[in-house]
């Protein structure tokens, strides 16, 4: 499958190493990287592509292999602890995966090896030589981009991290990003040409996330909504200190915020936290707590809302804004390049994280019916033409140009060498 010129791409293993495309996104490491391999996956193998997944075991219940769609199979490799492990602790056992990894019954059957995050583009950069075959990375989030924008109090990606993300930018043979910010932050950074970047964007489920019925209670005021891991870089905080700011003009307003810790977000702004700001600001009996949801339950919530609020620190692509948008929701969020690509006229883009301007862009929204609908309808369109579908139709396109490439490279370094020889032979004999 693929329109490249070379070989047909009939099997491709994705790399996840840290979280699974089963594991929940919104709580732990779980989050979009989750959402993206999990529907790309899908989405190839009812193109014909079989798809195996690699990722770390997380518990001992997990099977060695779960087959989640037909032709798309993720594999559980053992490599330490079958347990939930931080994932800056994951670098100390990515030897143990790759060696896994080596070991399984497909190692080498693939035509092209994609990686997803820094941690899997470590181990890519070494099996795909092994494999001879191309590697594909996406880092979905650059630790460069991560330290240039920490929340306050937070710690900076290390040093590690840094040269690996370089090492992997360097030697993978394309690298795919999901915005053209992205992009040029890699050629910035790494020196990386524009022949070896391919902006390839996020999409999302239209059959799923569409406009429908709203379940909010009609005697409550307009609910709010942030969607995501409650860690400093996401700021659950700003979004608290938003309604309370929103409230001294629509004081019936409500916030749902839905979504577990993470990370650096243990202790600092965990449910606890956030429940104790919520007081401290007095907006607590405005407040809604919940857990991350599945996305068949998530569609509802964005309908239930009148405005997402997405005052993330960093982000390399919006996917909660755009699905927010796909479902009618307007987005009021910070002017970072991840939401700056996907919210365009279905939202309002803050330059800052002041919670007074976030509340002011939320209070228009909710008390100027004629900009709310043209704001919905702008956030329709944008989400029209981000479909899933797309995005896997370009996938397929870079992987079979890179096979092709890989062909065409072997193919002059075969005639090479038949010219070295036979010119070897004439001196031979000469």
């Amino acid at each position: 499958m693929g329109d490249g010129n070379g070989p047909p791409v009939r099997r491709v293993a994705l790399l996840s190493v840290h979280t699974s495309p089963l594991d929940q996104p919104g709580k732990g490491d779980g989050g979009g990287l989750n959402v993206y391999v999990r529907e790309v996956a899908e989405r190839m193998a009812a193109q014909g592509v079989e798809v195996d997944v690699f990722t770390r075991r997380s518990d001992p219940a997990q099977p060695a292999t779960s087959t989640i769609a037909p032709g798309v199979d993720v594999h559980h490799l053992d490599a330490g602890p079958p347990a939930p492990v931080d994932k800056e602790e994951v670098t100390n056992h990515l030897c143990a995966f790759l060696l896994a990894l080596q070991a399984h019954a497909t190692a080498g059957t693939h035509d092209v090896l994609h990686a997803h995050y820094w941690l899997s583009g470590w181990v890519g950069r070494r099996i795909a030589p092994r494999w001879q075959i191309p590697l594909v990375q996406t880092f979905h989030t650059l630790g460069v981009l991560k330290n240039s924008t920490l929340a306050p109090g937070d710690s900076p990606e290390p040093p590690l991290r840094l040269h690996a993300e370089e090492r992997v930018a360097t030697d993978a043979d394309r690298v795919l990003v999901l915005t053209c910010g992205e992009a040029r932050l890699l050629h910035t950074t790494y020196g990386l040409s524009g022949a070896r970047l391919t902006v390839v964007p996020a999409g999302v489920d239209l059959d799923r996330f569409s406009p429908g019925p709203a379940q909010a209670d009609p005697t409550e005021g307009p609910e709010l909504l942030f969607v995501g891991r409650l860690q400093p870089l996401k700021g659950p905080d700003v979004a608290l200190r938003t309604l309370a700011e929103v409230r001294r003009h629509v004081p019936d307003a409500r916030l749902r915020i839905v979504g577990g810790a993470s990370g650096n977000g243990r202790g600092r702004t965990g449910p606890d936290e956030l429940r104790a700001l919520a007081t401290e600001l007095g907006v607590a009996d405005a407040v809604t707590f919940e857990d991350a949801v599945a996305q068949a339950h998530l569609v509802e919530r964005y309908r239930a809302a009148e405005v997402l609020l997405a005052p993330s620190r960093s982000e390399t692509f919006g996917l909660v804004a755009l699905e927010a948008q796909a479902c009618g929701t307007p987005v009021v969020g910070a002017d970072v390049p991840g939401l700056e690509a996907v919210v365009r006229g279905g939202g309002t883009l803050v330059p800052n994280h002041d919670p007074v301007d976030h509340a002011a862009a939320v209070v228009r929204l909710l008390t100027d019916p004629v900009h709310a609908a043209t704001t919905r309808r702008a956030g329709l369109a944008a989400a029209r033409a981000a479909s899933w579908d797309r995005t896997v139709e370009r996938l397929l396109a870079v992987y079979a140009d890179v096979v092709a490439e890989r062909v065409g490279t072997s193919s002059d370094r075969q005639a090479s060498l038949v010219e070295v020889s036979s010119a070897a032979s004439e001196r031979r004999s000469a």
